[in-house]
């Protein structure tokens, strides 16, 4: 099996997360090395490959090895924006902002909430989830018109089951 990229809003991951969150009141740089090394230790049990992206050209450094890369944004262009290009190559993308989610779409690939991610590498890492991430993604932003749905209510619309399936992969040991 191939892997599969990954493109991570690095920031809305930091602080959706508490561990990370606490080590980025250190610092920045504590806060981005710390998302890094967890996603070092995923994608080599995976060997998934992670892309971080951040704000702020410049901004400063962050560790990041193996299968792990750090972009900064320019002073021209937001994460986000260069989130939503990279969609456009394919993968999943890792992010909680609307816009994202929304250019993730269009571009054909995964759109992944960050809460959904958070919840996987727990229970990677052994700690319970709080809730199923799958059934109930209560945080998100709320879509403007919601659509009456069609088809079976028991099954995940067509993308959460292909989010699900991207997830799934994040079990499975490289090899």
């Amino acid at each position: 099996m191939r892997a599969m990229q990954w493109w991570v809003d690095g920031y809305n991951v930091i602080r959706r997360d508490p561990a990370l969150a606490s080590r980025e009141g250190i610092s920045l740089e504590a806060g981005r090395a710390a998302l890094c090394a967890r996603l070092a230790e995923v994608a080599r049990i995976s060997g998934e490959r992670f892309t971080v992206v951040f704000d702020g050209a410049g901004a400063g450094s962050a560790a990041a090895g193996g299968t792990v890369r750090v972009i900064f944004s320019s002073a021209r262009e937001s994460a986000d924006r260069v989130l939503a290009r990279l969609a456009a190559r394919g993968g999943a993308v890792v992010s909680n902002d609307r816009e994202v989610r929304r250019a993730t779409a269009r571009a054909g690939a995964i759109a992944v909430s960050t809460d959904q991610f958070l919840a996987r590498l727990d229970t990677l890492a052994g700690s319970p989830s709080p809730s199923d991430p799958y059934l109930k993604d209560a945080d998100a932003e709320p879509e403007a018109r919601p659509r009456p749905r069609k088809g079976n209510a028991r099954r995940l619309p067509r993308k959460g089951r292909a989010a699900a399936r991207a997830l799934d992969r994040l079990n499975k040991p490289f090899g």
